[in-house]
């Protein structure tokens, strides 16, 4: 059984926060800052490469100002 979200998951919810992190003429540090979160996880995000909890998708989206649902626009149904 496989836990987590799956790699082409984990790829657009990273490139959503990207686009909306770029929007706002923001650094991932400025983002991590914002967030409480290290610069390095929130690269490993947008890369795909972190799974994301609960909280931090929260802190994410938060500092984005941002409803959570947000974040998942670009996913199928």
């Amino acid at each position: 059984m496989e836990f987590g979200m799956a790699q082409p998951d984990r790829n657009r919810l990273g490139k959503k926060i990207r686009q909306l992190r770029l929007a706002k003429g923001w650094t991932q540090d400025e983002l991590a800052e914002r967030a409480g979160l290290h610069p390095t996880y929130v690269g490993g995000v947008e890369r795909g490469e972190r799974n994301v909890g609960f909280d931090n998708l929260l802190k994410l989206a938060r500092a984005l100002n941002e409803h959570p649902s947000a974040l998942f626009e670009e996913f199928p149904l």
